[in-house]
């Protein structure tokens, strides 16, 4: 038993943000039917290692939604679903006959969750998105770049992954309402605005004090804290930038410092009356920086954190998936990283990074490989609709569930 056992789950999601939402409902237990088309594949292609990692724990259902065939057997499972989710541009659904005003007509308690990239409504609904195009235009690539270097930014799916939890939070919280009320509901989630809230510091900087955040690297700009930042370490196994090892280290406060200075043995430098303050740190930052980084350069990384740690300084490894994987305590130890039991068709052994959260009644410990597409054709439409075997082999030889 998991915690979303029964809830149903019809999922149209592509590329990142929607099928990570749609995956921690999976892994929370509900029923989630990947709709996808062999016909239509869409940005990242069943099989690629992009979407085994984003599709576990759900089963794989083929519709031509440019068949009238597949359209009908959609607007069924809209009928039978407790969510209806997509990531598509604005319109996408209602074109192909199962919008949310159609869909609430057969199903009026569904949650309905459209998680575009720029919402529904206004001058940019229009719009197609991905990461780098979000991060840019919700002013994250300018905030997390470094001083002189705007063009940096994130180089990961950052915002993808939190439109994700905010999607997954989003219709927990509509099947509460829904619980309460008898009632469903449709959910506009825009990732665009998800993105400008982690802008919410620098926004408020600039409405209540008029001024425009920059990019700021790894230092703090709304707090005074020095030393904060990464320093190297020795442990490299060749010269390349991407075998260096580094620590990030950041003190607080000044009894954090003080900590620190004891750490590195009360070096001669560190005695200097300006490093006193959080105020003088930052003005002799480079000094400071300098003398931290001669002393880190002499020792492991995890040395560093280790000896940091135990006088009470926050400090922490710049991991590598290398370090994650194979030299992590902490994760292994939780048993965070796993090889899913069945191997799948085409791309062998796949792994999965379980479910950050660990529920005492209701553990959430099974995870399955992603599905081809199709794979369970005739379980689900068996299970949502009651069709017999005949009648999805017949789809499948005339072409709509494909």
């Amino acid at each position: 038993m998991r915690p979303l056992d029964g809830v149903r789950v019809l999922d149209f999601t592509h590329v990142l943000a929607g099928p990570f939402a749609t995956r921690v409902l999976g892994d929370m237990g509900a029923d989630v039917v990947k709709v996808n088309s062999a016909a239509h594949v869409a940005a990242n292609a069943p099989g690629s290692p992009y979407y085994l990692m984003w599709n576990r724990n759900k089963r794989a259902l083929a519709l031509d939604m440019s068949r009238d065939e597949a359209r009908a057997i959609c607007r069924r499972l809209c009928g039978q679903a407790d969510v209806v989710i997509d990531n598509f541009s604005v319109g996408v659904l209602d074109r192909w006959g199962v919008g949310y005003d159609m869909v609430r007509e057969d199903n009026p308690g569904v949650v309905y969750v459209q998680m575009s990239g720029m919402g529904s409504e206004g001058p940019w609904s229009g719009f197609v998105t991905y990461a780098p195009t979000i991060h840019a235009l919700a002013g994250l690539t300018h905030l997390t770049g470094v001083p002189g270097r705007e063009d940096i930014g994130i180089g990961f799916s950052y915002n993808d992954h939190q439109a994700g939890l905010h999607g997954a939070f989003a219709i927990l919280a509509a099947l509460e309402s829904r619980r309460a009320t008898g009632k469903g509901q449709r959910v506009d989630l825009s990732q665009f605005e998800v993105g400008v809230n982690f802008a919410g510091p620098a926004l408020l900087d600039y409405l209540g004090n008029g001024r425009a955040a920059r990019p700021a690297g790894n230092r703090l700009p709304y707090d005074a804290a020095a030393p904060h930042g990464c320093f190297p370490c020795a442990g490299a196994i060749s010269e390349h930038p991407a075998d260096e090892r580094w620590v990030a280290i950041a003190c607080m406060t000044d009894d954090q410092w003080e900590r620190l200075r004891a750490v590195m043995r009360d070096p001669e430098w560190s005695r200097d009356p300006a490093f006193a303050t959080a105020a003088g740190r930052l003005a002799a930052e480079p000094d400071l920086e300098k003398g931290i980084s001669a002393w880190t350069s002499g020792l492991q990384a995890t040395e560093v954190m280790e000896r940091c740690q135990a006088a009470g300084v926050p400090a922490g490894v710049v991991q590598t998936g290398v370090d994650l994987v194979e030299r992590d305590p902490q994760l292994a130890r939780s048993g965070f990283l796993r090889k899913i039991e069945d191997d799948h068709p085409t791309a062998g052994a796949t792994y999965a990074d379980r479910l950050p959260m660990y529920f005492e009644r209701t553990p959430c410990d099974v995870y399955e490989r992603a599905r081809e597409i199709g794979e369970d054709n005739a379980s689900v439409l068996q299970d949502w609709l009651g069709m017999s075997e005949g009648e999805v082999r017949k789809g499948e030889d005339e072409g709509y569930l494909t």
